[in-house]
């Protein structure tokens, strides 16, 4: 049995939690439920992201504490556990103790290996992104992704990241590894940023100006500048540096949007080395929801609300939407007419309308407990083979895919065979089989509905009645 650790990104609390992260963290749930169907001990994280002169000003503005004001967001974030019925064991917030501390022991760690200075700077900065920008990176003077704020010039006196240093170090981590970030276009995009020369970054924050973050050791003038510090957290999540936690799962996949590439493929791996840990296992890189082609931001405010969109078409047809129709690795668009054309033929028309058939042909039926068919085994077989082919490398829309030609299967053995005239025990004991099977699959995807359709399949030899799956919309 291996075990296997996988985390999100932590959202910043900036806003309320909106569809876009609701896609990461399935696509992360889908994953932890895959490799632990396939018998493998699994640690998986999720949490929020805290500190940061965003929420600094947000709280403000709302006239209450950076504390209180994460307190409130933070709930907002754990109530999609129940929401998307997610199966995370671990939900660490920047500011937990636990967090700090870990974070001031691996700032220390670098400091004494030499990989953190202090020099005066000045930068451009956009305060969206939490990032320094250059010229290159600016669309008329504004941040590309945050183009509704302004760009701030800061010059002060801050503490250095030696980021420079790892530019050896990461090509040559990459070429050893060259699975490390999926999909292949955007490591061959951090590859090519790391040859052109990485720079040192900033890693701290004058507290006068800006007091929310986790101090900084030995420097009370200073707190931590965000993307140093909440990176820490998956590594402070698994009890590092004193934990057996972190020493059997440590390293671990990650999933993250292309917005955090940078940060994640290669800053946080340069971070882990300075501290003498290795890097991640593998990242998972995924597009954006955009409406209307438009990439859809908290900043921005052009949002969907995961909880409405949950109330009003339930948690599995939320689910199968963004890992069907969303491209794993690719920028995809959300409408409701998309949402209700895909609920209505793969969920009401597919799975929903294959197991009503079923079930309402097997009436009182006894199903023989027999071998399938060489050519429904064989078929299935196949499936599955093909689904864990498209899993391993995330493709999660592939993976859906197979199992709705396995659905398409089922429904041409019923219609060749005219089951409802001739209701054959043998043929309803391989459709069964196969809808067992189907469940199986399902079950990483769909918790509760592959949950419903087992517990139907079980019940053999006494009615089967089963409220429909997915009515349509």
């Amino acid at each position: 049995m291996k075990k296997i650790y996988l985390t999100t990104t932590l959202p910043y609390v900036n806003a309320e939690p909106h569809i876009g992260f609701a896609l990461e963290i399935i696509q992360a749930d889908v994953m932890a439920r895959y490799y632990r169907e396939n018998g493998n001990e699994v640690f998986f994280n999720t949490g929020t992201d805290e500190h940061g002169l965003k929420v600094f000003r947000r709280a403000k503005e709302k006239g209450v504490s950076p504390q209180v004001y994460c307190d409130k967001l933070a709930e907002r974030y754990k109530e999609l556990k129940q929401t998307l019925n997610l199966s995370y064991d671990s939900f660490i917030r920047t500011t937990d103790e636990n967090h700090i501390r870990s974070a001031q022991e691996f700032w220390t760690t670098c400091y004494n290996n030499g990989d953190i200075y202090k020099k005066n700077y000045k930068i451009k900065y956009c305060v969206g992104c939490e990032l320094e920008k250059t010229d290159s990176e600016l669309v008329n003077g504004r941040c590309s992704t945050h183009p509704n704020q302004e760009i701030e010039i800061i010059e002060e006196e801050n503490y250095f990241f030696r980021y420079s240093k790892y530019q050896k170090k990461l090509l040559d981590f990459y070429k050893r590894n060259p699975n490390f970030v999926v999909p292949e276009a955007r490591f061959k995009e951090i590859k090519e940023f790391t040859k052109r020369g990485l720079e040192d970054f900033s890693i701290s924050r004058l507290k006068e100006k800006m007091s929310w973050g986790v101090p900084v050791p030995n420097d009370d003038k200073h707190v931590m500048f965000v993307w140093f510090e909440a990176l820490v957290s998956y590594v402070s999540a698994l009890g590092w540096p004193n934990s057996k936690k972190f020493n059997d799962f440590w390293p671990g996949f990650q999933i993250a949007g292309k917005d955090n590439l940078r940060q994640q493929s290669s800053m946080w791996q340069a971070m882990l080395m300075s501290a003498g840990l290795l890097p991640s296992k593998q990242i998972f890189i995924h597009g954006f929801i955009t409406i209307g082609s438009q990439k859809m931001s908290k900043s921005l405010g052009n949002v969907i609300d995961p909880f409405e969109l949950v109330n009003k078409y339930g948690t599995d047809s939320v689910r199968y939407y963004l890992l069907r129709e969303i491209p794993p690795t690719e920028d995809g668009d959300f409408t409701y007419e998309k949402f209700k054309t895909r609920y209505n033929s793969d969920l009401a028309g597919g799975i929903g309308n294959l197991v009503a058939r079923v079930l309402g042909v097997a009436g009182k039926t006894i199903v023989k407990k027999s071998k399938p068919t060489k050519a429904t085994s064989e078929r299935i077989k196949e499936a599955k083979k093909n689904y864990a082919l498209a899993l391993e490398k995330f493709k999660f829309n592939e993976a859906l895919a197979v199992v709705q030609e396995l659905i398409s299967y089922c429904d041409k053995y019923i219609n060749d065979e005219k089951l409802w005239e001739t209701k054959k025990p043998e043929v309803i004991g391989d459709l069964f089989y196969a809808l067992d099977e189907i469940s199986t699959l399902l079950l990483p995807f769909l918790p509760e509905t592959a949950e419903k359709i087992k517990k139907a399949v079980a019940t053999q030899g006494v009615p089967r009645k089963l409220e429909s799956l997915f009515p349509r919309v």
